[in-house]
Parts: C-alpha cells; structure tokens; sequence
C-alpha cells in the first residue's frame, strides 16, 4: 500500500455535476466464481456465497473472484476501480466486456446488453465500443509507432489512408510528434505506453478501460503518464474506467473510486467521501496517511453560523479544496463565509482548517 502524497494538482479536473439519463457503464449483481459452472451457478443466492473466499474453497472448490457487485460509471466520468492484488479489481475488467465469462449479472455498456450479445456483437463491442489499455503494452515489434496506432483500425478495416490520417492525429494528441515512423524497441517505456494510449483512442471509442497500464512504469515517468491521461479526458471527454491498486493514483484520476476486496465492494464515493468518511477499517487503513487538506473540500470543515460570528469576512466556494484557502483564513481574523453560488451555507475558521490539515480519517 503506497503512501498517497500529493493528491491533487493544478491539472486535476473538475468532476462532472451534470449526469445524462443512462449510465454508460451499468452493473448490477455482477458475479465470477472460478470453478465447475455448475457448481459455481449453486453457490449464488445461498449461505455459502457468504463465506470468506478460503472456506468457501475449501469446502466447494471454487473461488469467487467477484461477488455479487453493482455499480454505474456515468458520461465523462473517470470512474476507479481500487484494490490489493486479489481483490478482483482486473478480474471484473475483463469480466465486463466478456474477456472472461461472469457468472451471473446485468451489464449494460453504452446502451449494449453485453450479457445477450452474441460472438459477432462481442466482437463489435471490443473492437468499437471499448478500448482497453493494459500493463503490458502489446505492440507489433516490426511496426512503426503510426501503424501500430492505427491497427485497430485496421482490424476494423478501414482504408489504409484513412486509418494513417486519424493515426497521425493521435500522435498529435499523445505528443509523439517526430516519432511516428520509429519501431517500439526505439522508444522509451513511457512513450510506447503513449503509443498503447493513442491506439485506444485512435477507434474513438465510447468507453476506455485501463488496466493498471502504468504499474511497470518508473515513479516519474508513472506520474507523467498519470497527467497525460487527466490531460487526455480534459479535451477528449472520455468515459473512463481506471483499474488500480495504487491510492495515490486513484485519488488524483478518480471522479468517484470503488474499493474491493476480497471480490466485494467496500465503499464508493468520490475521493472526498473516502477520506472524509472511510466505511471501515479497511478504508481507513487505506487513507489513514493521506493529506487531508489536499483532499477535502469546505463542505466537509464548514460550520453553521452562529450569532457570533462577523460575517463580513471574506468568502469562498463550497467545493474548493482546504489547502487551496489556508492562507485565506489565516490572514483574516473574521469567518470565511462559504459559498453556494450566491448563498452562504456556512462558514470556515482558523480551528477547523488546523484540523483538516493535521487530522487522520
């Protein structure tokens, strides 16, 4: 578990506030247990879907990856998936385009019922629909950078000017300009894992799915990838769902963050609610030596007001993050009022800002 650090910077973006009627992604009782197909089909709706994932090896012989999990990724958003190695976090990745076969659940993916699809929609689905980027880069060693981006094009069949006209662009897009005719092997980690990204996009495709693609990637060089990938939603708006085990990570690409373990879902809810309000133990463990003034916005420290109180301090948004008003409130004697666009919903002072910025979750 990695110490989280400095969580938000100037190129994070503000979490979508409007949400279109669907989800893109929609799971609901989404469940894979390892094993005999008809045994595992057994186990769900029973006590023994209840046991701790060593016990219910023991006595049945499957193992439940994912158990029994529901969420929704909405339009625009950078949805992340969180957890220890073994939690099922890669595991329901694949299990939502159908890479590996869930064994019970509703999954929804930009209005396609992927439980109901046939071979040929599968295929239409991971082809055009969603992109996904692993770890391991999986490029064509005797390609250059161009046609490695436009292989998924390709693979659609589009024509050859075609696919190097929108390759082209997506070097562009990932800053690769001067290298589109190098091979893989002239290229750093860090830029063929921007060759891995602009062939995702290169589909335009309406979800991406990445799965923990920077986990091999040197500390600096992850990082620069991490921006890389905020700056790409910034001016693409793509929907994304990010897979992770690394809480620094999630805290600075999450709109919203889903911990697992164990198969299960732990909490949900922006990084805000996570550190602000970890459900247990586990979460808090989790977030325990995260910054929380970096984190938490005035919403979480704010007071009512009271007869006491001037209010003829300065003001400050209801949604701006601690750190960012520290120096405010401590040149000024008086209250910050915060705001709700042209109202006040309460107030912050010198007491609750030392408090945000020194306390645990």
């Amino acid at each position: 578990m990695s110490e989280a650090g400095v969580v938000q910077d100037e190129g994070r973006r503000a979490a979508p506030t409007e949400r279109a009627s669907d989800p893109v992604i929609s799971a609901r009782g989404v469940w894979k247990i390892f094993g005999p197909q008809a045994e595992a089909e057994k186990i769900i709706g029973t006590e023994a879907a209840t046991l701790p994932r060593a016990e219910l090896r023991e006595r049945t012989g499957c193992i439940a990856a994912v158990r029994d999990v529901d969420f929704e990724v909405w339009p625009g958003e950078v949805f992340v998936v969180m957890g220890l190695s073994g939690s099922g976090k890669s595991t329901l990745a694949r299990v939502l385009i159908r890479l590996i076969e869930p064994t019970a659940g509703e999954i929804r993916i930009a209005g396609h019922d992927v439980m109901a699809a046939d071979t040929a929609g599968l295929r239409q689905l991971r082809r055009g629909t969603v992109a996904m980027v692993f770890q391991h880069f999986g490029l064509l060693a005797h390609r250059r950078v161009v046609d490695n981006i436009g292989f998924g094009l390709e693979i659609q069949q589009k024509p050859k000017e075609q696919r190097l006209d929108r390759a082209r662009k997506m070097v562009e897009l990932v800053g690769l300009d001067g290298f589109e005719n190098h091979f893989p092997d002239q290229l750093s980690g860090g830029m063929q894992q921007r060759v891995g990204l602009a062939r995702a996009f290169a589909v335009d495709p309406e979800v991406m799915i990445f799965d923990e693609p920077f986990s091999a990637l040197d500390p600096l060089i992850r990082r620069d990838m991490q921006n890389e990938v905020i700056r790409l939603q910034k001016e693409t708006g793509k929907t994304m769902l990010f897979i992770t085990h690394d809480l620094s990570e999630a805290l600075r690409l999450g709109d919203r963050i889903m911990i697992m373990r164990d198969g299960e879902v732990v909490q949900q809810g922006s990084p805000e609610d996570l550190v602000g309000s970890p459900a247990d133990d586990y979460v808090r463990n989790f977030v325990q030596d995260v910054p929380r003034s970096q984190v938490l916005t005035l919403r979480w420290i704010m007071r009512d007001a009271t007869a006491s109180d001037d209010l003829s301090g300065p003001t400050a948004p209801v949604d701006e993050v601690v750190r960012d008003v520290v120096s405010l409130v401590a040149d000024n004697p008086k209250p910050v009022r915060v705001m709700d666009g042209d109202r006040m919903v309460g107030v912050v002072d010198r007491v609750a800002v030392l408090r945000a910025d020194g306390g645990r979750s």
